[in-house]
């Protein structure tokens, strides 16, 4: 894998929607770091930051289908997967695709449908695929859910699973953009030419596709690859949490780091990648126990901490991860 090569889509991606979402920059490179990793992003915040500008700007910048799929208690699962029709002319049913079918899907407010609608789209997430009527349909490649909750309003939402929660690669939050950020927001508000839509592809989605497959061959060493596993176990046996990390936790945690490997032009990941991306891999993959919760104990703290507090591989440093070939 070219990883110079790889170094300038990602900037370009990233840079195309930042020009959208100002003062933002931490938030979009994770979100191009979840698409480039084949993954779905959860994004955690309160009304009006900017939440669907990032997923519209993000589908745009790699010239992808983008649907938005408002999440309300009557939804219904055939809303977001599709539904067979009778199909008179020929005599058969015919499967007529929902939203789900689409490159980047916006599932806005998600925690406000039920559980039932909010299941549909648990094997569109993990396998890429949809079954209905006993017949299974695959989804396009590249295929991204983002999907967003205020996790401040709760009266008539429905709390995500954990199984739901742990088939997002990332949660996020965007918060309120810095003083002179905002002023920017206000002074750029009248020129209606800056919005997702007019936003011109800085990448296809082929190609998208082609560099998640390519991204695999980014170097993760025997020691970095157990500095992960050390997280995901420390996780589980912590007094202060009832469920840890899963393996599926451990594996997007290394998917992610090879992508912010690439990101900066190496072949290799290193433990600041690790580091880096933690708390917004695994915070959300946990559940704190009772007692913890009244102790004001938080996720991202307790992953934190974990990142302090295990060692970091020695035999990995930068000048000897060069060293090691590349697979």
């Amino acid at each position: 894998m070219q990883a110079e090569e790889f170094e300038a889509v990602f900037n370009s991606v990233a840079a195309n929607v930042e020009s959208i979402l100002h003062g933002k920059r931490h938030a979009v490179q994770l979100a191009v770091v979840a698409l480039f990793a084949d993954g779905h992003l959860l994004i955690e915040d309160v009304p009006g930051v900017g939440k669907t500008s990032l997923a519209k700007a993000l589908a745009f910048s790699i010239a992808g289908d983008y649907r938005r799929i408002q999440f309300t208690p009557d939804l219904l699962p055939s809303d977001v997967t599709g539904v067979s029709v009778w199909n008179r002319t020929n005599s058969d049913f015919e499967f007529r695709r929902g939203p789900v079918f689409a490159s980047v899907v916006l599932a806005d407010e998600i925690n406000r449908a039920s559980p039932k609608t909010q299941a549909a789209l648990l094997e569109a997430m993990e396998e890429r695929q949809v079954t209905v009527d006993i017949e299974t349909h695959r989804l396009p490649a590249p295929f991204m859910v983002i999907a967003t909750q205020n996790p401040i309003e709760l009266e008539g939402t429905y709390r995500l699973p954990e199984a739901q929660l742990d088939r997002f690669m990332m949660r996020i939050n965007l918060g309120y953009p810095d003083r002179d950020s905002e002023v920017a927001i206000l002074e750029r508000r009248g020129e209606s030419h800056i919005s997702p839509e007019s936003l011109c592809p800085v990448a296809a989605s082929a190609d998208i596709a082609r560099w998640q497959d390519q991204l695999a061959s980014v170097h993760v060493a025997n020691s970095i690859a157990r500095y992960i596993v050390g997280l995901a176990h420390a996780t589980r046996h912590h007094r202060d949490l009832m469920l840890g990390v899963s393996p599926r936790g451990a594996l997007a945690l290394q998917r992610c780091a090879r992508v912010l490997a690439a990101s900066v032009g190496r072949d290799y990941v290193v433990p600041d990648d690790i580091k880096t991306l933690a708390t917004s891999v695994l915070g959300h993959r946990i559940m704190l126990n009772a007692e913890a919760q009244m102790r004001g104990v938080t996720p991202t703290g307790v992953i934190s901490s974990l990142v302090e507090s295990i060692p970091v591989p020695e035999a990995t440093s930068a000048s000897q991860a060069e060293s090691q070939p590349t697979r």
